[in-house]
């Protein structure tokens, strides 16, 4: 009777001594191969054919590391766009300034300029705001009572005459503007002299002398400018200029003139304090009248 294990369980060599032949046959490898590169060919064979199983093992990971390096360069483009969107952003703002800046130094010039010419005592203002009357021409400037500004002193910016001074606050002052509807200003034409009264339209940019007589010596283009016989303003300041000259009505002329100030775009303007007074007319007396002059009856 055969007594062996079936071939399912027969075991072979013995754990250990299986052990010592593998320990045997790797010992013997490495001599050979260290002495003789006997494994070298077997070694590049292997390399050869695992190298696509390496690519195809690795490429998550090449493809993750590429995704976030895509990603990392998408946000650091992001960052520098937005940083040279913001310098680009202050550069204008500073460039805006600037010009700003120049035109508000140009138009001080210009004013002190105007005073040298010997308009007198003056103040300089800015405007702070427009009134919202719809009706009226009028600015709010940042001088006041507390600076010497009274109500009905001359207002000019570089080019011209602007308006007067309406109402006086302790640190603030209206001005109403040549255009207004209520304003009248006492003009001549550079010319030849003629004599007349601006009228304020209430529309911007615009003025009228009215009631000219119908021979007048008027042309468009003519110079206007201010008499000095109003007592308020200084004789010989600019104006405006005949835009045009309606000569359609019988008994009068009408004349529209276009102002010399930038009436509806100055930001700084110059308050006459004291106003030239031309020499030839005689000095006022303490109730505001006129002392006789010389050669003037009794």
């Amino acid at each position: 009777m055969d007594r062996s294990p079936p071939p399912f369980f027969r075991q072979g060599l013995s754990a250990d001594v299986r052990l010592a032949l593998f320990a045997v046959a790797a010992i013997v490898l490495l001599v050979l191969d260290t002495r003789y590169a006997a494994l070298a060919a077997v070694r590049q064979t292997i390399g050869t054919v695992l190298f696509p199983v390496q690519r195809v093992l690795l490429a998550p990971r090449d493809l993750g590391s590429g995704l976030a390096l895509h990603l990392s360069e998408v946000r650091q483009l992001t960052e520098e766009v937005e940083r040279l969107r913001h310098r680009e952003t202050a550069a204008a703002r500073l460039m805006q300034q600037a010009s700003h800046i120049a035109l508000e130094n140009a138009q001080l010039r210009r004013l002190l300029g105007m005073r040298e010419r010997g308009v007198g005592a003056s103040v300089v203002a800015e405007v702070l705001y427009e009134t919202r009357d719809p009706f009226t021409r009028r600015l709010m400037v940042d001088r006041g009572q507390q600076h010497g500004v009274q109500a009905g002193q001359p207002v000019l910016d570089a080019d011209g005459v602007l308006g007067q001074v309406s109402r006086v606050l302790p640190l603030a002052a209206e001005v109403t503007l040549l255009t207004d509807r209520n304003q009248t200003l006492s003009v001549e034409l550079r010319r030849n002299g003629s004599r007349a009264l601006a009228y304020g339209t209430g529309r911007a940019g615009a003025l009228e002398l009215r009631y000219l007589p119908a021979a007048i010596d008027i042309q468009e283009g003519d110079p206007v400018v201010t008499s000095g016989l109003d007592g308020v303003f200084p004789p010989g300041l600019p104006v405006g200029r005949v835009s045009s000259v309606d000569r359609r009505r019988a008994s009068f002329t009408l004349a529209r003139v276009e102002p010399a100030a930038a009436i509806e775009r100055t930001r700084m303007l110059l308050i006459l304090q004291e106003p030239r007074r031309d020499p030839m007319l005689p000095p006022e007396t303490d109730d505001g009248r006129r002392a006789p002059g010389r050669g003037a009856g009794r």
